[in-house]
């Protein structure tokens, strides 16, 4: 049985004592002195139970050591020296001479040793001996491979300094040599682990300060050789001062300018904001500040390029004269810009695709002798596009207003902004909010790109922006601009276009000469008309392109130039004509009647379609009507019903369904053609074909005016109606319709529905009258 011994304490804060170790010990702590003074006076034969104290509590196992020697340090404390023997379990207090605490110790025997003890001491010992070996401690691992036994060599772990105090504790307290010897290895293994990683950092940051070093030295050299040679850099920080000191810069802009050259020289070449710096100088010195370009002021040969240009469009061609003749009244007068302000005209062109809103800008810029730039605007949706970036953003840039200045190289510029109604927003912000400021001419004398963050004059700016719907342009955006409205063109404008300015470039286009083919204006008539359909001309010139690549054909085929394009010979290329006038495909039966309509391609025809059948009183709506539209639809009945027309309609099904089926249909302008279908159905009366109409009814059946009145004419006239129905209250309208258009239609102002019928509705049959 183990003798149980009576020892003084000596308690350790700050380190773990394990057998085998001989550690010095400061005698700093009353506790400590007092269990030294107690072993050196040979009450124990100089034993003492060395127990590990961690926060303020002591261990259940200690080390039982034999006290040394005692002196002092080279640094002059005192201190004494102990040697480790044995663990020991700590067993009740008892008394004993001097002030040290005394307890019972009960030595601890070591645990059995087995064959997988000795396995992992073979293992631990390899790995403490590489480490000692990347160390070059040669002494030390001589000492260690002279130790067989798996205890003593589990022991060695407490010189380990990567090893912690609470780590030494649990070897401390761990009686089985196997379970140490495990938690050893686990540990070594996890230091050697991370050891490795250290190092390879280490490494890297070493090996990349030499390469900056290097490159720094490198650099140093190339500058000494560059100006021995005389071969500056003409770019340097040196020269950044001079040229903004020579720039033509407005004062702003040049204090601004200043500050960041002298942030330049006080940075260093490696530093990525003297990258950003230089670039910003560069886009700062190379903005037109103060170059303008000089506006014709002959108004006769501004108008002459228009025309030549552009057939029609006679609005816009006026209101761009205007323009011209109050800037060229002003520059006369020498007024300056009030408060900064300058004219800021902005004028948008709204219209179907393929009436030429953008080339129409080119011919702007031509007739007032600027710069032109043209800002695609479709599909933007990050508000940095317009305003640009911060200058701390990787890839930074100004925005595309800026750019466009820059790449005008002059302030007074006239800019497109194309698509501006199809401008998008997300998270990245609302371009359409950054363009608020662009284009309002009381503040846009002083806007503020973030990536100059000087402010910008664009007063001078002539802004052009075209849409294809007038209703999809923010409301505030809107406000802010002059709208012009390109409604389309009429055969004989199309005619002239081709004849002008498409066929010429296509001719061009398809490697043929003037000399080599001749059209009829018969067969550009027949084009325009019955080959194609739209507002633009877009497709007429796809039509002329094809003829022209049958042509080509043709001549490298042998036949004799010049080739001779007829109503004949415009069968054989394109086939028998696509579009014939409405009124002819529709027969005249009650229940149908011809509404005109607005699309985002210009203005188009609409048909509605009444039946009625036995069954259930009911109403079925069909064509992807929209709210509007149904509620039409519901009004015109309840009108019907209240006057006495509606005939059986009360006892029946009916069935109203506007044609085409798979395009979404709604606005306020088919109330007057869906009352007239339904009174045709009801009174048994055909709609005329060759009547065309739009309004919205109320109750009372009055007609109300609508919007897009000469898109709706155009429309009209395109698809060979003769009669057209419109509101009374849009007859100043009217003025705005070309004269040839005006003449071939017969336009009937109405105010109330009866008027519609009257007019709409096939006389009644004679026998049905005299009943």
């Amino acid at each position: 049985m183990t003798q149980t011994l009576k020892l003084p304490v000596l308690p350790l804060t700050d380190s773990v004592v394990l057998p085998g170790m001989v550690v010095p010990i400061r005698l700093d702590a009353p506790e400590v002195q007092a269990a030294v003074d107690v072993a050196n006076g040979d009450a124990t034969e100089k034993k003492v139970l060395v127990v590990p104290r961690l926060d303020g509590r002591y261990a259940a196992i200690g080390v039982v050591a034999v006290l040394e020697q005692v002196g002092r340090l080279p640094s002059g404390e005192r201190a004494a020296v102990v040697r480790g023997e044995t663990r020991a379990r700590i067993g009740a207090g008892v008394t004993g001479p001097g002030s040290a605490l005394w307890v019972e110790a009960e030595p601890i025997e070591e645990s059995p040793v087995t064959g997988r003890t000795h396995e992992l001491a073979k293992e631990y010992k390899a790995l403490v001996v590489s480490m000692l070996q990347q160390r070059g401690a040669w002494q030390i691992i001589d000492g260690v491979q002279q130790i067989t036994d798996p205890s003593e060599l589990a022991d060695t772990a407490g010189w380990n300094q990567w090893l912690d105090v609470e780590r030494k504790s649990q070897l401390l307290a761990e009686t089985d040599v196997t379970r140490r010897l495990e938690l050893l290895l686990d540990w070594t293994k996890e230091h050697l682990a991370e050891q490795e990683v250290t190092e390879k950092i280490a490494g890297d940051v070493r090996e990349g300060m030499e390469k900056q070093q290097r490159e720094f030295l490198l650099r140093q050299q190339l500058a000494a050789i560059r100006k021995e040679l005389g071969d500056d850099d003409p770019e340097g920080e040196n020269d950044y001062r001079a040229r903004v000191e020579a720039a033509d810069l407005p004062e702003h802009v040049r204090k601004a300018a200043l500050t960041e050259v002298g942030k330049l020289e006080r940075a260093s070449d490696q530093s990525p904001e003297s990258g950003w710096i230089r670039t910003w100088l560069d886009t700062v010195l190379d903005i037109p500040w103060t170059t303008l370009t000089t506006d014709s002021d002959d108004l006769v040969a501004a108008r002459a390029v228009l025309d030549a240009d552009h057939a029609g469009l006679d609005d816009v061609k006026e209101r761009l004269i205007e323009f011209l003749a109050v800037r060229s009244r002003r520059d006369r007068k020498g007024m300056a810009k009030v408060g900064g302000r300058g004219s800021g005209a902005v004028l948008a062109l709204v219209g179907p695709p393929g009436v030429g809103k953008t080339s129409l800008g080119e011919s702007v810029a031509h007739a007032l002798g600027r710069k032109f730039v043209r800002v695609a605007l479709g599909g933007v949706r990050d508000e940095a596009e317009i305003r640009g970036h911060r200058r701390t953003y990787v890839g930074a840039l100004p925005g595309r207003i800026v750019r466009a200045i820059r790449e005008a190289g002059a302030m007074n510029p006239v800019v497109l902004l194309d698509e501006i109604d199809k401008v998008g927003s997300d998270f990245r912000g609302d371009p359409t909010a950054a363009l608020l400021e662009v284009l309002d001419p009381a503040q846009n004398h002083t806007f503020r790109d973030h990536y100059l963050e000087v402010d910008l004059d664009l007063s001078d700016v002539l802004f052009l922006a075209t849409a294809n719907a007038y209703d999809t342009i923010p409301g505030p955006l809107l406000d802010r601009m002059e709208v012009v409205t390109l409604d389309g063109y009429t055969e004989a404008e199309k005619v002239a276009i081709a004849r002008d300015h498409l066929l010429p470039r296509q001719i061009e286009k398809a490697g043929l000469e003037p000399s080599d083919v001749e059209f009829s204006e018969v067969a550009l008539g027949m084009i325009a008309a019955e080959y194609t359909r739209e507002a633009g001309v877009r497709q007429l010139e796809r039509g002329l392109a094809k003829v022209l690549r049958k042509v080509a054909v043709g001549l490298d085929s042998g036949e004799e130039a010049p080739i001779h394009v007829d109503a004949e010979t415009l069968v054989k290329y394109l086939g028998r004509p696509k579009f014939t006038p409405e009124s002819a495909e529709r027969t005249s039966v009650p229940g149908v009647a011809t509404g005109l309509a607005v699309t985002g391609a210009g203005g188009d025809v609409l048909f509605i379609e009444a039946t009625k059948m036995d069954g259930d009183p009911g109403l079925i709506l069909t064509g992807q009507l929209g709210d509007v539209m149904k509620e039409s639809v519901s009004i015109a009945l309840s009108y019907l019903r209240s006057k006495g027309l509606a005939g059986d309609l009360a006892s029946k099904k009916l069935h109203v369904h506007v044609p085409a089926g798979a395009v979404p249909k709604d606005g306020p302008s088919a109330g007057v053609t869906m009352t007239t279908a339904l009174a045709s159905l009801a009174s048994g009366r055909p709609v005329k074909s060759s009547v065309g109409m739009t309004g919205e009814v109320t109750l009372q059946g009055k007609v109300l005016p609508i919007g897009g009145v000469k898109q709706k004419l155009l429309a009209a006239h395109r698809a060979g109606l003769t009669d057209v129905i419109i509101p009374k209250r849009n007859e100043p309208d009217l003025d705005d319709l070309p004269e040839s258009v005006r003449g071939e239609l017969r336009i009937h102002p109405v105010a109330d529905v009866a008027e519609v019928l009257e007019l709409a509705l096939e006389p009644a049959p004679e026998h049905a009258a005299a009943a």
